[in-house]
């Protein structure tokens, strides 16, 4: 997994932050009981099915994010002259989109 090597932070709202959390809380849940399934032997298509639902979970808390950094991150960047914001989101696309 590729980490994020620059220093650049963004401090959120409170309302983002608990919006954010609970979805990665909720996918924790969803993925503790894939895992318990599979102590239990369940039957594969059914797990199949909970991972998808899993994956669909991530990329809607990935759909969240992204647009929060479009109006806040990126409008700012651009806004103060920082043209490569752009091509920063580009990049981020093209590796969410592999």
């Amino acid at each position: 997994m590729e980490t994020c090597s620059c220093e650049r932070k963004k401090k959120r709202s409170e309302d983002e932050y608990k919006a954010l959390m609970n979805r990665l809380k909720r996918i924790e849940g969803q993925i503790r009981g894939v895992e318990g399934m599979l102590e239990n032997d369940a039957y594969c298509p059914d797990i199949l099915i909970q991972v998808s639902a899993i994956n669909s979970a991530l990329n809607s808390f990935n759909k969240e994010l992204l647009a929060e950094h479009l109006r806040t991150c990126v409008k700012t960047d651009i806004q103060n002259g920082d043209d490569g914001a752009v091509d920063e989101f580009v990049k981020v696309m093209q590796k969410l989109m592999k």
